[in-house]
């Protein structure tokens, strides 16, 4: 049953499921909580409080705000966890909301119990001349920058098709519908534009400061970087020492938890089983 809280500017529009410890998750841009909608189930099952949030832009969330920062996002998912007021959660951010959830961690420490990023833009990017020359990478990087600049919904489709390399979930049409009229709501393509203009380097400079343990999930064919494991690697480093763990699920792209939904609830529910409980 979808739920919401009034923040500065709008409403977070957010779904909670099951009973136990708290499990906030965050989807990416141009998304919505559906994205999860194979994760919740398993999660559920194993004994967890889930919350599933729209972020500010998306989904049933306010359309409209003034900004779309990594650091907006995280004072939303923040509100949202003590809205509920059920103890300290543990954070799963999707893309961008991975590094909200970096910027939470260190914002709020007392509010959380640990982090997953799920293929997270949480450091600075620069694309560089040799990396137009991997194909995965450049075919995935055309689109989804001519769908920043243009704000074409076809581009956002030829990006997510490279984005899930390989085997498509079984519900791929709807999905793909179901994203496609989300975008075509007043506001919400400017809303994912905005988003993806918004540089990680917010939450790149707090990847210093999270104290909570953190775990980063790459697919091993995410398009989004040239090579998805030094990016991960490179994130667990900026974290203080033993802090950071890396997990890389081999044939996934940009959406892991969507396209492998079962061994990614298995990493989550190894990382939960060792922190959220503590």
């Amino acid at each position: 049953m979808g739920e919401s809280v009034s923040v500065p500017g709008g409403t977070i529009a957010y779904e909670t499921s099951g009973a136990g410890p708290l499990v906030v998750l965050a989807h990416g841009m141009g998304d919505s909580r559906a994205a999860y909608r194979f994760v919740v189930p398993r999660l559920v099952a194993a004994g967890y409080q889930v919350v599933a949030v729209d972020l500010r832009g998306c989904g049933e969330s306010s359309a409209r705000w003034p900004s779309y920062s990594r650091t907006d996002i995280a004072g939303d998912l923040l509100a949202v966890i003590r809205h509920i007021d059920s103890g300290p959660a543990v954070l799963v951010g999707h893309s961008i909301s991975g590094g909200a959830a970096t910027i939470a961690a260190a914002q709020d420490a007392g509010l959380l119990k640990g982090i997953i990023e799920l293929a997270p833009f949480t450091r600075r990017q620069s694309i560089k001349l040799g990396d137009l020359r991997s194909k995965r990478y450049r075919t995935g990087a055309l689109p989804l920058l001519g769908a920043g600049l243009f704000g074409s919904v076809a581009l956002w489709s030829r990006y997510l098709d490279h984005a899930y390399p390989g085997s498509k979930p079984a519900d791929w049409t709807d999905r793909l519908a179901h994203i496609k009229a989300r975008l075509g709501e007043p506001g919400r393509m400017r809303a994912m534009r905005k988003m993806g203009l918004s540089a990680p380097t917010d939450a790149g400079a707090q990847l210093g400061n999270v104290r909570c343990p953190a775990l980063i999930v790459q697919g091993s064919l995410d398009p989004d970087w040239v090579d998805p494991r030094a990016e991960g690697e490179a994130i667990v480093a900026a974290m203080p020492a033993r802090v950071g763990e890396l997990a890389v699920i081999e044939g996934a792209g940009h959406y892991p938890h969507d396209q492998y939904p079962e061994e990614t609830a298995h990493l989550m529910l190894s990382f939960l089983e060792a922190h959220a409980h503590a």
